[in-house]
């Protein structure tokens, strides 16, 4: 793990404004999900990773900003913020891992809310904020879809689309 940035709070600008969002890899990396994920400056981990060696197959395409997930355990997890808040080309992010566990509104610095944790890909705005879960890219859940997400992102405006993966 080490391009992981762990910090709480950062400002990034990405170019390309191409940030790949992934979560619930549960220790399982799929060529599918790296694949759709290529061309991304930045990937989003809502957590459940499993092990560190999904953040350095990561890696490989793009620096990856992490949380930890509620089935995160050992040395390399606790290494690694619970939730975070950042900002993208100006716009405000916030990264839980359960969106059910967000406290209130996140405010109105934040347009963007990504979380994982149901394993149920969803894109949905409400009151101005785009909530964003990539759905599970990990073991199959289910009769849930496996799934990643990509954002484009210019200033403070966002476009999500969800890549649904023959798994």
């Amino acid at each position: 793990m080490k391009l992981v940035l762990t910090v709480r709070k950062r400002d990034l600008i990405v170019r390309s404004g191409k940030v790949g969002v992934i979560s619930d890899t549960h220790g399982l990396v799929r060529a599918e999900a790296m694949t759709a994920l290529k061309g991304c400056e930045i990937i989003l981990h809502a957590g459940d990773i499993g092990k560190p060696e999904v953040l350095d197959s990561l890696e490989t395409i793009a620096p990856v900003i992490a949380i930890r997930g509620n089935n995160d355990r050992g040395s390399w997890a606790k290494k690694l913020p619970d939730i975070l808040n950042l900002r993208i080309n100006g716009l405000g992010i916030y990264v839980i891992h359960n969106v059910h566990e967000l406290e209130s509104s996140p405010g109105d610095d934040f347009r963007l809310v990504v979380s994982g944790h149901s394993h149920q890909p969803s894109a949905i705005t409400r009151g101005g904020v785009l909530y964003l879960n990539p759905g599970s890219a990990g073991p199959r859940r289910f009769k849930l879809p496996v799934a990643v997400a990509r954002l484009q992102v210019r200033g403070k405006r966002v476009r999500a689309k969800i890549i649904e993966i023959k798994a």
